[in-house]
């Protein structure tokens, strides 16, 4: 009795069976295709086609390799960069402000030393130094974490052919540190903007720092350029972007020699916290269209690069906001919103605890499937709101 409906079973399986071998079969196809063509051909042919597929491999699997290891990741980069900075400590001075030098024989600069007999020479004063911008330390380190110590994802390649064709931003693989990259590109872009338009002169009246400029015309560079473009040869991404690494520096030096201009005045510093909030606001509204958009759970391809995008935003505004900090220390001393900063930064940093190995975007309401995008929009706008209080503050 039973017979017939283990038959039926057997045939629906035997079926999908034949159904996965012809899929594969298609698949297949063009490989076994080549096969064949190469199997057939002579020495010359043999040797230069195994060179060219060889080279493919190598290509891809360098690719592979790249996008898995990321180099110098640390949330807590900022205190490194502080820590290596000769001037960063002074809390007191805002950036571009004369700091006291020390010399040979006096705690002062411009004090004469004091020696044990009357005819002892005095120690001439330190040549005047002033305090370099954390904001261009942090972008120049953030620019070089991004070309020199990892690959520049975006202009590979392997990357820009995708997988057969496919964009990787259209797959779950491979894409992920792109995104991240790109993210954190964005908050460079809007940073060397401000430095040039206003914080980097005087109250915006005085002609342009040229270190600032080259540097922003460098990160405005097109982030996915290879060797050759569609208009012929032009120059990689990775190559443009290290200019601006030093073309920061070279303005940081200048700025510790007071030859240059940081201008670390109230309106300044609301203006650059309006940017930025505007700034992860439109990102947070990018991850609530893709919530809207899809639902699939950890089987949307799209969800993991919006998701490491905004990571790699927050990454890169909680070194820049740590900087502004140390920039801007006495008008955050002098508005009396220390405490408001301080919030904001912890707030930041826990919320870039948050590293899973594969996103979700599930439904908000689903006990399954997480929404790790709906979770990254919340710490967006945390952040966003904190910056918000402190501006209202300024405006005052």
């Amino acid at each position: 009795m039973l017979e017939p409906i283990v038959n039926f079973v057997t045939r629906i399986f035997q079926w999908i069976g034949r159904g996965i071998g012809w899929v594969i079969g298609i698949l297949l196809w063009p490989f076994a295709w080549a096969g064949h063509w190469y199997a057939g051909r002579g020495w010359t042919v043999k040797g230069v086609v195994g060179l060219i597929l060889a080279g493919i491999v190598f290509m891809y699997g360098y690719f592979f390799y790249v996008t898995q290891v990321w180099k110098g990741f640390d949330p807590d980069y900022p205190t490194r960069i502080e820590a290596a900075s000769s001037t960063a400590q002074a809390t007191n001075v805002v950036a571009g402000d004369p700091i006291a030098a020390d010399t040979a024989g006096s705690g002062q600069a411009g004090q004469p030393a004091t020696g044990g007999t009357s005819g002892q020479t005095a120690t001439p004063p330190a040549a005047q130094s002033c305090k370099r911008s954390e904001i261009a330390a942090v972008a120049a380190d953030l620019v070089d974490f991004n070309v020199n110590q990892n690959a520049w994802i975006s202009s590979m390649l392997a990357s820009k052919l995708g997988f057969f064709g496919v964009p990787w931003r259209n797959t779950p693989f491979f894409d992920n540190k792109a995104a991240f990259q790109l993210g954190i590109n964005q908050v460079l872009r809007r940073t060397t903007t401000e430095l040039v338009d206003a914080l980097g002169r005087a109250r915006g009246t005085s002609r342009i720092d040229q270190n600032l400029q080259d540097a922003r015309t460098a990160l405005a560079w097109d982030e996915d350029a290879w060797y050759i473009g569609l208009r012929g040869p032009t120059r990689p991404t990775p190559s443009v972007y290290r200019e601006a690494i030093a073309k920061l520096r070279a303005f940081n030096a200048s700025l510790e020699k007071c030859q240059s201009t940081f201008d670390a005045r109230a309106d300044n510093l609301l203006q650059f916290l309006d940017r930025i909030a505007g700034d992860i606001g439109s990102t947070s509204d990018i991850l609530r269209g893709q919530i809207e958009a899809s639902d699939a759970g950890w089987f949307d391809p799209r969800a993991d690069d919006r998701f490491w995008f905004a990571y790699g935003q927050l990454y890169a505004y909680y070194g820049m906001l740590n900087a502004t900090r140390t920039d801007f220390s006495a008008v955050i001393r002098e508005r009396n919103i220390t405490t408001l900063w301080d919030t904001m930064q912890t707030q930041m940093r826990d919320a870039l605890n948050m590293q899973p190995w594969i996103i979700s975007n599930g439904n908000e309401s689903s006990f399954l499937f997480p929404s790790h995008l709906a979770t990254m929009g919340f710490n967006l706008l945390r952040a966003r709101s904190q910056i918000v209080e402190i501006r209202q503050v300024l405006d005052r």
